[in-house]
């Protein structure tokens, strides 16, 4: 039996960075907001000296469990799809704070050209630069109207950084000065300049200093402990929602957080959301929340999954290009280099989760694409963010991996070896999709998730040409051997990758194309916003989604005021195809 609740103003799913900065901004304004998060409540006590390897890094204490809920996984669609039964690729968070509290806190902004890339492309280079089964389009709104939205969210958060006049335009400095450049940082900016490239400091959430917030949250300075990613910070000094947006929200008494309650399904009448439907975990009740407006800000696989099981938006189909969702599912082209160096010694093990350097002369439109067969690029960059023991024994090329020889090398390398990495762009095809799976269902019955998705010639183009860069800068940085990766072959769903799934649900002006309007309403359910990395037409070639989440955040935070404000009325942007009335 479903026990239906008092109706409210607003019903936020998943209570992350992206619900955390919704919750936050609409209580302060007064209005009353429910929070469904289907994890347990953390706070920064349930990480007071936990830095534990072996319990969070390697068994994945944060992240969903598998057994429970997972999703399938195929190549291509003439393939059975098979669910994942570990954690590898990508780490899926649960909890209230979702993957904002294991992140690494990187905190790039996406450029310009992201924004508007099929436009630029075309105008610089002609329409038949773009690959017959790329789908790229721009985002129905530009860099320049993002820029506040950047520029809140780094405020929030505190991020330390510097500029670069290669990265994207600011209209303020960052909020706290650029972490300290230790010596391996001096070796790759020395080494950047000395190739002609523009180096910077990563912009991070891992703070240089102590830092209160326009909202009067305190984020600690960073300690270099080495365990941020798939960790909690228990100094506080990784911004999280944990200590920022999730208590913004709390302070004002307009926000109720409900742990433990899994959303099943939005209820649609055919034009409007008129609430959820969710299990309580911790006794199996079923409850139904009616609420004014519904807000989906769940993982972006878990957006797309809820709206296909609810039966709301037109699903994706690759074979006829119609339907929206599921389409333009991203992931990343991240590619690593290794220098090994028989003499040179470097203190790799102390470290912060975004604490490294950069440079973007290869990243987007900033080179000339015209003589290559590929497009955007991605930035190269050197993180130091710690070596902790387990996860990391580096051996040179043509070691064995086991025995004596392996002991030796991997004791000797530890402290003798230079990585660099390339996060680049993910280009959409139209054969990479998100669609729900017609065998393999959860606990509770509901079909999982089928993700569909291959790296495609561009990205394995883009791959190697940004491997030559780092194989030739390692060889100047003094390397004697340098391991490389060239011709990856196909996606696998393990090892681990990248933390940076996009698409599914995505931002345009055209409803043809796209699912949600620039203030992420959906354009065929007025009051349902769904915000998150799900929005991304594409991803860019940055370490690091978050601050563009947390951008689209603030920015759909105010379309939702404003729709309630004027009672259901006309939304201010809607688009030119289809315009919102209740």
């Amino acid at each position: 039996m479903t026990t239906e609740l008092e109706r409210v103003e607003a019903v936020v799913i998943g209570v992350g960075w992206a619900g955390g900065i919704i919750a936050a901004e609409l209580t302060k304004e007064g209005i009353q907001v429910v929070g469904l998060e289907r994890g347990q409540e953390k706070s920064l006590d349930d990480f007071t000296m936990q830095k534990d390897e072996l319990k969070y890094a390697i068994r994945y204490e944060l992240m969903q469990d598998l057994s429970k809920e997972t999703l399938t996984f195929r190549n291509n669609s003439e393939q059975r799809a098979l669910p994942m039964r570990q954690h590898g690729s990508f780490l899926l968070g649960t909890d209230v704070g979702g993957a904002g509290v294991h992140w690494n806190g990187q905190c790039p902004r996406f450029l310009p050209y992201d924004f508007e890339i099929r436009s630029q492309t075309v105008e610089r280079y002609g329409e038949d630069k773009i690959p017959e089964d790329m789908r790229i389009q721009d985002w129905g709104l530009s860099y320049d109207e993002m820029e506040p939205y950047y520029d809140k969210f780094e405020k929030m958060a505190g991020v330390s950084g510097e500029d670069n006049e290669l990265t994207a335009p600011r209209e303020n400095p960052y909020p706290t000065p650029p972490m300290m450049e230790t010596p391996l940082i001096t070796k790759f900016k020395d080494t950047a300049r000395n190739m002609g490239f523009h180096p910077y400091h990563l912009p991070s959430a891992n703070l240089s200093e102590q830092y209160t917030n326009p909202d009067g949250q305190t984020i600690n300075a960073c300690q270099y402990c080495s365990f941020c990613e798939r960790f909690g910070c228990d100094y506080a000094a990784k911004s999280d929602p944990l200590i920022t947006v999730i208590p913004t929200a709390k302070e004002t008494g307009n926000f109720e957080l409900r742990p433990n309650s899994n959303v099943r399904r939005i209820d649609y009448d055919g034009e409007r959301a008129t609430g959820v439907y969710y299990i309580d975990t911790l006794t199996q009740e079923e409850f139904f929340q009616p609420a004014d407006v519904v807000i989906l800000t769940a993982y972006t696989m878990n957006n797309t999954r809820l709206l296909l099981h609810s039966e709301i938006g037109e699903p994706y189909d690759p074979e006829t290009e119609e339907g929206v969702i599921g389409r333009n599912y991203c992931y990343q082209v991240g590619l690593a280099a290794t220098g090994f160096f028989e003499e040179e010694k470097f203190n790799i093990f102390a470290g912060a989760g975004a604490l490294g350097a950069a440079f973007d002369d290869y990243n987007g439109d900033n080179f000339d694409h015209e003589n290559l067969d590929f497009l955007h690029g991605g930035m190269i960059l050197f993180m130091q963010s710690g070596l902790r023991p387990i996860a990391n024994n580096p051996v040179p090329p043509g070691t064995k991996t086991w025995g004596r020889e392996f002991k030796q090398q991997s004791t000797k390398f530890f402290t003798q070896h230079y990585t660099l990495i390339m996060e680049g762009a993910s280009l959409p095809s139209r054969n990479n999709y998100l669609d729900l799976d017609p065998t393999y269902t959860d606990e509770f019955g509901d079909p999982l998730l089928r993700m569909t998705y291959n790296f495609t010639d561009q990205d394995h183009s883009l791959g190697n040409h940004q491997m030559e860069i780092m194989e030739e800068f390692l060889y100047e940085m003094g390397a004697d051997y340098v391991e490389t990766l060239y011709d990856f072959g196909d996606y696998t769903i393990v090892p681990y990758q990248a933390t940076h799934n996009t698409g599914g649900v995505i931002i345009g002006d055209d409803p043809e194309i796209s699912a949600v309007n620039s203030y992420l309403q959906m354009w065929d359910c007025e009051n349902l916003f769904v915000v998150g990395g799900s929005a991304f037409p594409h991803n860019s070639g940055y370490s690091g989604v978050t601050p563009t989440i947390g951008a689209l955040a603030y920015r759909a935070s105010e379309g939702i005021k404003l729709y309630l404000e004027n009672e259901g009325g006309e939304l201010v942007k809607a688009g030119p195809e289809k315009k919102m009335k209740s």
